[in-house]
């Protein structure tokens, strides 16, 4: 399930691995003035990075972060390991102290690169002042596709924190005994002759070569995914699109267009043809369509070809995809990112294209439920790619593109360079949300420049910058990913109050009378825009004598039995899982929830054999068989912020034979995610499994729909009452 955005989603993607041994000074005590052995920091300079002698868990010094500024921000210290290793897990401990530390949290992080996993303690951050403890993180490793791993110490908002003893284990082994991975060399990874470009400037786009384009691309992904050789590892595809390119924009006629295809389709050698696995119709959420193999005035002869390797037996092990253990989402591997090519030239953002089309086309397990048709999308974006004149031209085009496929988890994992200049790296003071179809001023960044601005809560701005929200709604649209209108509409409100200009004009209703101000802008640091500051509620309280509220972001499997003994004596319980988890205690508080072993999820996922083509998995179970489960009312909260995991959890209580889902519609991107790279360095990602309940009907797009539907308004905003949580316990007043 996805996570949300955090600090290090992208600091430290530049880093490379050396080929020496491992030389981080993990004691600190080979220091010169506070910098360390091998050892790097990072983030504001409103902070110090020390040595210090007298605070500390073990030996001479240890290593100190101090906030001395008056803008919160963040400082991290950070050690990239030389080498690659072998193993399922990696485990970093250190042992950490911290005085007064507020607005934020201290602790330790990790990071595998190119975006496979990250813990940075976001959601169980160290705060106050505390004594020296050890602090533990572990992450499931993935040597073919690491690029680097990352790790240290991170100190968020304001106060102090010491760490010391650090220590980095791969499967409970020393790293510096571990055993190093080495990766196999395939003749794809020895093609390198066109890494620093394609020398392709530009490319026409009149209608004949677009038709010609699209055809190459469907072809290209094909091979790739499909032709034994392809897979194999034995051919660069990136080069071989490349090479084969001004050849098709060369042909003459249809005739030689087709003889250029033929011959490089062969080039790619012979296979071995093998029976085909039948498949039962109930078996089946998705079949490959390859209709186009006939529609596309290809030549028979081609025809027979393509038809030849689809029924090709192809490895077990793909160059270009794998599947994570278990749950088997794709995972994408030897694709170049190309980092230096912040712009890349005309072949390189045709080869852009084409991947990210055909890794949906082939492994997107909803692409049946995009609203537009996968193939005239390809059509259409051609000209967007080949036209972009620059490196936010370009990126903008992959957003629009990432934006089509109608996917909440689908979004851009970086470039906020580009992205802070397109749509304005400053910031009102104000959070915005949608209520009754309109953007409500629902509270502030800070709330004392909040209060020196002149909104007030539960205003409805009706204009910014002489422009109506219909009119910006609409131009964000278009660039802002999401499953469903509410969802893209949560997304939206968060940029709604960007600019790169000091100044905003607003227009806003108050009381039913229609008002303007000039409001100032803020960068982020200024106005905290992160919410580092927000503390995160207790798992659980009492609401009244009768009725217990859990919060689902914050429920953790091990509190589920020390505090079950007072949850069991109410009548109602309150889940609250407007949030995202930072666990997964479903599986505990299922066991006290359900009369017996239930049935609440059923998968979907594709294979190397048959790539596009989707099959449910057995159903997926919760609880166990237990006579004294709960019997009082479960209700549970879900708005537009309930996504991914969230929604899962959601699945799971709604299994409780009294369950009530109250609230609205969810993110509506119900599965674990894939992620991907494009040519310039541009990370993405998108759901890489389908979820349904065990009957077949749909979560993606549709998300956990409530039994009672209850929408935040603008004047419950205004007197700052949560309406959701209000109808949860009129229900159970009303039982």
């Amino acid at each position: 399930m996805k996570k949300r955005p955090t600090i290090l989603l992208v600091l430290c993607t530049t880093l490379v691995f050396s080929q020496s041994a491992v030389t981080a000074d993990f004691d600190f005590e080979l220091q010169n003035k506070g910098s360390f052995s091998s050892w790097y920091s990072f983030g504001s300079d409103q902070y110090e990075v020390s040595a210090d002698s007298i605070q500390r868990y073990n030996g001479n010094y240890s290593a100190a972060l101090s906030y001395n500024g008056t803008n919160y921000d963040y400082k991290a210290i950070g050690y990239t390991l030389p080498q690659n290793y072998a193993g399922k897990t990696i485990t970093v401990s250190a042992y950490v102290k911290t005085e007064n530390v507020k607005n934020g949290y201290a602790g330790i992080w990790i990071r595998i690169d190119p975006n496979i996993a990250i813990d940075n303690m976001s959601n169980s951050g160290i705060k106050g002042t505390t004594d020296w403890k050890k602090y533990e993180l572990t992450l499931e490793l993935s040597p073919e596709n690491t690029t680097q791993i990352a790790l240290g110490g991170l100190l968020v908002g304001s106060g102090k924190m010491w760490i010391d003893q650090l220590r980095v284990s791969i499967d409970g082994v020393d790293v510096t005994q571990a055993k190093v991975f080495q990766k196999q060399k395939f003749p794809a990874d020895y093609d390198q002759s066109l890494d620093s470009g394609s020398n392709i400037q530009s490319i026409p786009t009149d209608e004949i070569t677009l038709a010609r384009l699209e055809k190459l691309g469907l072809l290209w992904g094909f091979l790739k995914y499909y032709h034994p050789n392809c897979a194999a590892g034995n051919y660069q595809m990136d080069y071989e699109l490349l090479r084969i390119l001004p050849k098709v924009l060369q042909a003459h006629d249809l005739a030689e267009f087709n003889t250029c295809l033929s011959n490089w389709v062969r080039s790619f050698g012979t296979i071995e043809t093998s029976k085909k696995t039948k498949l039962r119709d109930s078996q089946i959420k998705i079949q490959t369509d390859f209709s186009w193999f006939t529609s596309s005035d290809f030549s028979p002869e081609l025809i027979a070809l393509l038809q030849q390797i689809e029924s090709a037996k192809r490895p077990q092990k793909h160059y270009y995809v794998d599947f994570y253990p278990e749950v088997r989402n794709p995972q994408f591997t030897n694709e170049k990112a190309y980092d230096e090519m912040l712009y890349p030239d005309a072949g390189f953002r045709l080869v852009s294209l084409f991947r990210y089309w055909n890794m949906i086309e082939y492994f997107f397990p909803y692409k049946y439920a995009i609203d537009e048709n996968w193939r005239s999308v390809l059509k259409a974006f051609l000209p967007k790619f080949l036209n972009a004149k620059n490196e936010t031209e370009y990126t903008i085009a992959v957003l629009q593109l990432i934006t089509q496929i109608q996917d909440t988890h689908a979004t851009l994992l970086n470039k906020s360079e580009v992205l802070n200049t397109y749509f304005g790296s400053r910031y009102a003071v104000a959070k915005v949300t949608f209520a009754e179809k309109q953007a409500v001023v629902a509270d502030f960044h800070n709330r004392e420049l909040g209060a020196k601005s002149g909104l007030k809560r539960g205003d409805v701005i009706t204009k910014i910058n002489e422009k109506s929200i219909e009119t910006l709604v609409n131009e964000r649209l278009p660039v802002t990913p999401a499953s469903n209108l509410p969802t893209k509409l949560r997304d939206i409100a968060t940029n709604l109050l960007r600019t790169n200009e000091t100044k905003m004009r607003l227009e806003f209703l108050r009381k039913g009378k229609l008002e303007s101000i000039e409001v100032s802008t803020f960068s982020p640091t200024e106005i905290d825009i992160y919410g580092r500051r927000r503390e995160i509620d207790s798992c659980f309280k009492w609401i009244d004598t009768d009725i217990a509220y859990l919060n689902n972001g914050s429920l953790k499997r091990a509190y589920v039995p020390k505090i079950w003994e007072e949850i069991r004596k109410s009548k109602a319980i309150i889940i609250d899982a407007r949030n995202y988890p930072n666990d997964f205690p479903l599986e505990v508080l299922s066991r006290y929830f359900l009369p017996k072993k239930i049935a609440f999820a059923r998968f979907t996922n594709t294979s190397l054999q048959q790539p596009g083509t989707f099959i449910f998995t057995k159903p997926m179970f919760t609880g166990i068989r237990n006579r004294n489960y709960y019997k009082g009312k479960v209700i549970v909260l879900v708005n537009e912020q309930t996504q991914s995991s969230a929604e899962f959890h959601a699945m799971a209580y709604q299994a409780h034979p009294n369950a009530l889902i109250v609230g609205t519609t969810t993110a509506a991107a119900d599965g674990n995610v894939s992620n991907l790279v494009l040519p310039g360095g541009i990370y993405s990602s998108f759901t890489g499994i389908g979820v349904y309940y065990p009957d077949g009907p749909e979560t993606q797009r549709i998300g956990i729909v409530p039994d009672i539907e209850v929408k935040q308004t603008a004047l419950g905003i205004e007197q700052e009452r949560d309406e959701i949580l209000e109808k949860a316990l009129e229900i159970f007043t009303n039982k």
